[in-house]
C-alpha cells in the first residue's frame, strides 16, 4: 500500500505507485482531460508508467511536481489525482482531475480543500494559484467552493497556446 498523505470523508489521497500506472492510463484517457489538459494524456501504459517513475522520485522533496492519487475508500477505486505545481518565481498551482465517471459527486472539491493547506505547509507556501480554461465551468466550480478569488480573466497563456482563462488565489 501507497504512503497516506491524508484522508477525508470518502477518499485517501497517497503517493502514487507503480501499480497504479493502469489505472492512470485509462483516467487520462477521457474528453476532458484531451481538451483542458492535453499534456496529461497517457496514450499508453508505458506513457503512464514514465510518469508515474518520474512522479515517485519527487516525493520527499519540496521542488515538485507533487501529484497524489485520489483513492475511494468505498471501493480502493483510483479515480484520479491532485497535485501541487511550481510555476516559476516561488508560486504554486493546484492541478486536479477526476474521472469521467467519477464527477459530479463532489469529489474534486473534497479533495482540494483537504490538500490545500497540508500542501501549503509542506511547501512552506500561503497562495495557491489555480489558473483554468474559462470554458472550463466545472474547475472554476471546484475553485470557488474551495475559496479561491479570481484575479484575472481573459486571454492569456495556456499549455501551448493563447486562450481565454480564468486565474484565481487561495490564501492560508
Amino acid at each position: 500500500m501507497s504512503n497516506i498523505l491524508l484522508e477525508t470523508d470518502r477518499l485517501k489521497i497517497t503517493e502514487m505507485t507503480m501499480d497504479m500506472a493502469m489505472d492512470v492510463h485509462k483516467n487520462s484517457l477521457d474528453e476532458d482531460i484531451r481538451r483542458f489538459v492535453p499534456d496529461e494524456v497517457f496514450e499508453t501504459l508505458e506513457d503512464a508508467q514514465e510518469t508515474i517513475e518520474f512522479i515517485m522520485s519527487q516525493y520527499g522533496s519540496t521542488e515538485g511536481p507533487l501529484i497524489y492519487a485520489l483513492i475511494t475508500k468505498e471501493d480502493d477505486k483510483n479515480i484520479g489525482y491532485v497535485q501541487l505545481v511550481p510555476i516559476g518565481d516561488g508560486k504554486w498551482e493546484i492541478g486536479y482531475h477526476v474521472a469521467k465517471q467519477y464527477t459530479k459527486k463532489g469529489y474534486a472539491t473534497e479533495a482540494v480543500s483537504a490538500f490545500l493547506p497540508v500542501m501549503a505547509e509542506k511547501v512552506g507556501i500561503s497562495e495557491i494559484y489555480g489558473i483554468r480554461l474559462l470554458e472550463n465551468k466545472a474547475s472554476g466550480r471546484v475553485l470557488e467552493k474551495c475559496g479561491f478569488e479570481t484575479f484575472f480573466t481573459g486571454e492569456g497563456p495556456y499549455h501551448d497556446g493563447v486562450f481565454e482563462i480564468s486565474k484565481s488565489v487561495w490564501k492560508k
